[in-house]
């Protein structure tokens, strides 16, 4: 189970983040190789209270990663979807947050749209992200304020040379949107925003990986008007902001996470490739 920080728990800031950033893609890395190892027919599943799905692949990458985490960073607190309880975090203070499988729903259905998710928050704002796609043999990785990027995973299991990745500018008038959507999480809401984009090209994906699109610049925006997880999105926050992006709620403001112990949502999110997309928007 997470433990609550000590009172004026740890920081970790961009330099600290920079020497993590290597040691925590090796076992996001070693997580997805454990995943794709498991027989999907085969494997355990059962139901969570909340009803969801939660499989053997869940437990297993949940269980290589706290292992991982408390030889890289033991001083570090770790919040996972599949341990968690409420945490006492004092303003400024660094934590992990976790999502050992993205996609539940997916990777029981058999396609390989899921992830595993690692994010590292500082100050309410995630400062370092890493997502894993185990069936697309890739991952992708960031700092905020330094670089975004991503790297395939090699046949042995390590991860290979790292590619550069940015978002793309706003499409020009006349020039149809590129919508990311959740293959499994429809609402309204959503419907109604990328409607009002006429001739929007809508992108069905499940997991973090619409987030990973953005940041690479294949998809121009990805709206979630619907409550998901603080887990669900974290890292990929980082990855997009990192990768020349931005993510707000539906209102313009920025997302906060960690601020409420034992409550994990996120309301609603629009994460954009272009900022100054972001920007028109808000003006009346």
């Amino acid at each position: 189970m997470a433990s609550p920080i000590p009172q004026g728990g740890r920081q970790v800031d961009a330099a600290a983040a920079r020497a993590l950033i290597g040691p925590l893609t090796a076992l996001i890395a070693k997580a997805c190789g454990a995943v794709a190892a498991i027989n999907r027919r085969a494997m355990s599943v059962a139901d969570k209270a909340d009803g969801s799905p939660v499989s053997e692949a869940d437990l297993v990458a949940d269980r290589i990663i706290a292992e991982g985490l408390a030889q890289i960073a033991p001083d570090i607190p770790a919040l996972s979807e599949e341990r968690c309880q409420p945490v006492a975090i004092p303003a400024g203070s660094s934590f992990f947050l976790i999502d050992p499988l993205d996609g539940t729903r997916e990777f029981i259905a058999g396609r390989g749209e899921f992830t595993i998710n690692l994010a590292l928050i500082t100050d309410g704002e995630p400062l370092l992200g890493i997502i894993g796609a185990p069936a697309l043999g890739m991952i992708w990785r960031a700092i905020v304020g330094e670089r975004a990027e991503r790297l395939p995973i090699g046949a042995d299991g390590v991860p290979g040379a790292a590619q550069p990745i940015r978002t793309r500018p706003h499409p020009a008038p006349g020039q149809p949107w590129v919508a990311g959507v959740s293959r499994s999480h429809g609402d309204p809401r959503t419907e109604a925003f990328i409607v009002a984009r006429p001739g929007a090209i809508r992108e069905r994906l499940g997991s973090a990986i619409k987030l990973c699109r953005v940041a690479e610049g294949t998809i121009d925006i990805y709206p979630r008007l619907s409550p998901t997880s603080e887990w669900d999105v974290a890292a990929g926050h980082a990855i997009v902001t990192a990768a020349g992006g931005h993510i707000t709620d539906s209102g313009g403001a920025p997302l906060r996470f960690g601020a409420r112990p034992g409550h994990y949502l996120v309301p609603d999110f629009i994460a954009w490739g272009d900022p100054a997309a972001a920007e028109a928007w808000k003006r009346p």
